[in-house]
């Protein structure tokens, strides 16, 4: 299924969250959820805002930004772009 933001929204992948290494064993319930993520579809934009992000861009976004979907058994965040902190140039 393809998924085509409307608007000034934004379809990201969450970075997976990372595991403290040390003999011990962190359930998914208790890691911390990633604040990083790949940009995988943008909408228009509308007539007062710019589409600043594009596809294939790492972003920063706040901990409780966007709503969590499901597509063909992946998990991404749709959210707005004003809720994006940051563009990550490498």
């Amino acid at each position: 299924m393809k998924v085509k933001p409307l608007s000034d929204r934004v379809l990201i992948e969450p970075a997976k969250a990372e595991e403290v290494v040390g003999g011990i064993i962190i359930p998914d319930t208790a890691k911390e959820k990633p604040l990083k993520g790949t940009v995988k579809a943008v909408g228009q934009g509308t007539k007062d805002e710019q589409m600043v992000v594009k596809e294939g861009d790492t972003v920063l976004y706040g901990k409780y930004a966007g709503t969590e979907i499901e597509v063909d058994g992946q998990k991404l965040l749709m959210m707005r772009q004003s809720d994006i902190l940051a563009i990550v140039e490498d």
